[in-house]
């Protein structure tokens, strides 16, 4: 699925703004038929943003079912005779699209987009309605997992098992664009290097008919100049003195797609971004272009006041101002993939992604992200995690590498995050979900996150796959308040790990901390007990050769459900949500800078 973009034979339109919004917590409007007509009793809401935190109202906040967003869209006279897509970048967690009175869409997953033709729908030089439902209810079918209460009362409440709160909505960017009746409808590809020479694999397909149109591909560099050109829609293209995409430098090429009819004429155009580089585990070794590579960072969350989860262009590149003021070099996309213009950024700065679905909560021994009081409940079961749930997660899963495929910033696919890996169903049910995250992409490894009470003796997927990606709260969660036994245990366990002959990143380590509560002694809470908590893993890292990376959770305080472990959200943010930052920002500064001013000495 290719994003819309505009061109010599493509146009594009958003459609954000301000909508029409109705709560439906009755489920009323898709009986009574709400996108027929005008959206009746209706508020204005933007678009994109998440719901939730909008209005002043505790209905909105924790609503539970389904909402109705509506629109009314101009389409020009110049779109007759084109083909005109409606895409939605994300619904939270499923939605259906209506454009007029015909229901055109239908999706599951409230992190990828999907999108419709809806050329046969829409009336050129007229407004037309574009309405959609979207439904928030998390179930054992979906992924994120959870289950809705009914009260007595009549009151529906969500509960869910992740540790950060259900926004939901249309949080991301809404289009309308066209494309001609004949156009390409992807492009995939895969990079290499030999030496000095850059390899770019492509395929292009299309919905032309092969002895009737050809496809011209074209590679240029940086300022423009073709390094490369050829035909068919197969191919691979050679970049002599290739300037290859590396982490801190996102050098990008630029691969264009043309479809040519048999009289000459152009029929479709599309620019895909490349960066040339390799990614290949080796050992305890993670390599990106032949050379090992220590991932610096954090796991984040799209998380802001007021937007919920919207995508937001000024608070991104803040962010990423803020990642190369502490010296990081990557982040997670935890817990589930973020907007595309996120990873078009990463690709652009030159930082290191590792690209994570949706899946999260797949424990019943793990509540919100607390670590229960040593109950063995049982998660894959017909009732909980079982044949449903994996069909969805499979399709989370190809639909996370058919979007993120051609991105240089991802390396490594995470298929979950702290899903129960001790039971022996585990290895039935990842096992088809690692192969197929391999089947569509070989070029990249694949890993899953590993919650804390699954040690190495206890983990029956660890061979399914290629790095082990671990959270561990060692004096957190486990023995607050005593570092001293944390170093002595997480050193104990790494070690253990090792023995498996794979690389090991710490995708979660750290403490919550208020912001401005100090203190002489370190205590729980305080910020300096966060900062000598790092640095007791900082210094068991270093003493261990198959840790190959750091990511702090968390880049920034975010919001969850409430509860007696969360004060307004939790705070293991080494900035505040305003991104103000805490005693261990500068911490982590003055160690990753001093790491980077060693390597290159």
């Amino acid at each position: 699925m290719l994003r819309p973009q505009d061109g010599p034979t493509r146009e594009r339109r958003s459609l954000g703004g301000l909508w029409s919004f109705r709560l439906d917590a009755e489920g009323a409007g898709r009986a009574e038929g709400w996108w027929r007509s005008q959206l009746a009793s209706a508020v204005d809401i933007p678009v994109p943003a998440s719901y939730n935190d909008i209005f002043p109202d505790k209905n909105v906040r924790d609503h539970v079912g389904d909402v109705w967003y509506q629109t009314q869209v101009w389409v020009p006279d110049r779109w007759a005779g084109e083909r005109t897509v409606l895409r939605f970048d994300a619904a939270t967690h499923r939605a259906v699209a209506w454009v007029n009175d015909v229901e055109v869409a239908r999706h599951e997953g409230g992190y990828t987009p999907f999108e419709a033709d809806v050329t046969a729908h829409l009336r050129p030089g007229a407004e037309n309605r574009v309405t959609v439902v979207v439904n928030n209810e998390l179930t054992w079918e979906s992924i994120p997992p959870g289950r809705v209460e009914e009260r007595a009362d009549g009151r529906r409440v969500q509960h869910y098992f992740q540790d950060f709160f259900n926004y939901a909505g249309l949080h991301r960017p809404v289009w309308l664009y066209t494309t001609p009746p004949v156009h390409i409808t992807d492009i995939t590809v895969t990079t290499g290097l030999q030496d000095a020479t850059g390899l770019v694999a492509y395929r292009v397909d299309s919905t032309a008919q092969a002895e009737e149109h050809e496809v011209r591909v074209s590679l240029r560099d940086a300022s423009g100049v073709e390094v490369h050109a050829s035909t068919g829609a197969e191919g691979t293209l050679r970049i002599e003195d290739v300037h290859p995409w590396a982490p801190g430098d996102g050098y990008l090429y630029e691969l264009e797609a043309t479809l040519w009819s048999t009289s000459g004429d152009l029929v479709d155009s599309y620019r895909q971004s490349v960066g040339v580089r390799t990614v290949e585990v080796r050992g305890t070794e993670f390599l990106i272009n032949g050379t090992p590579f220590y991932f610096k960072g954090f796991g984040k969350h799209e998380d802001a006041a007021v937007r919920g989860r919207a995508h937001d262009d000024t608070l991104m590149v803040h962010d990423f101002a803020l990642l190369e003021w502490t010296g990081a070099n990557s982040f997670r996309t935890s817990h589930y993939p973020y907007a595309e213009e996120v990873l078009d950024y990463a690709d652009r700065q030159g930082v290191v992604v590792i690209d994570e679905t949706a899946a999260v909560g797949l424990n019943l021994n793990i509540a919100g992200g607390v670590f229960g009081s040593g109950r063995k409940a049982s998660t894959f079961s017909p009732d909980t995690v079982g044949e449903s749930t994996q069909r969805t997660h499979l399709q989370a899963v190809r639909e996370l590498v058919e979007r993120d495929k051609n991105h240089p910033s991802v390396v490594l696919w995470s298929i979950a995050n702290e899903p129960d890996n001790v039971q022996p169903e585990a290895r039935d049910y990842f096992a088809p979900l690692a192969a197929e995250a391999r089947r569509l992409d070989p070029s990249r490894p694949v890993a899953y996150v590993n919650a804390l009470m699954g040690k190495p003796d206890q983990c029956v997927v660890t061979d399914l796959f290629d790095v082990v990606l671990l959270n561990r709260y060692y004096g957190w969660y486990f023995g607050p308040d005593d570092l001293a036994t944390a170093e002595t245990e997480l050193e104990a366990e790494l070690r253990q790990w090792a023995a498996h002959d794979k690389p090991i990143v710490i995708t979660e380590y750290g403490s919550d901390a208020y912001p401005g509560l100090r203190s002489v002694v370190p205590s729980p809470w305080t910020e300096e007990y966060q900062t000598e908590l790092l640095d007791v893993y900082h210094r068991v890292f270093d003493r261990v050769d198959a840790v190959v990376g750091e990511q702090v959770w968390n880049f920034a305080d975010f919001a969850t459900a409430p509860g007696v472990f969360r004060v307004d959200g939790n705070k293991k943010g080494v900035f505040t949500r305003e991104r103000r930052p805490k005693s261990a920002a500068f911490s982590l500064r003055a160690r990753w800078r001093k790491a980077d001013v060693d390597s290159a000495d």
